[in-house]
């Protein structure tokens, strides 16, 4: 039987990646390349606690099958809110170092 390989990457923290490339039999699918990963133990053969998954940066579901070349990227949930995170920097630099024309130069026209 032909077989792929597909690239796993995981980061469990911040700055933290691991990844392996694994050869898979054609057909395989993203649970199956979890399992085949061993990087999640509790992961059980039947039941579907998958992780949040992306094949190259787009999201999948654990029925999926893979092509040869393929990156498998499991996805961590998100600790703040994006738009929170943003008002919160915005709060702390305050107004005049944000913006487009924050940063001009000496004697350029206001708006410029």
């Amino acid at each position: 039987m032909p077989s792929i390989e597909v690239t796993l990457v995981y980061s469990p923290a911040s700055r933290v990646v691991h990844e392996v490339v694994l050869q898979l039999p054609q057909g395989t699918r993203v649970r199956q390349a979890w399992l085949a990963s061993n990087w999640f133990p509790d992961l059980d053969a039947v039941g579907e606690d998958c992780p949040e998954s992306s094949i190259w940066g787009r999201k999948t579901t654990p029925s999926q099958p893979l092509q040869d070349g393929d990156r498998l990227e499991a996805l961590r949930p998100l600790k703040v809110d994006p738009k929170e995170a943003r008002r919160q920097r915005f709060v702390k630099q305050g107004t005049r170092g944000a913006g487009l024309f924050a940063n001009r130069r000496p004697g350029a026209k206001p708006g410029y």
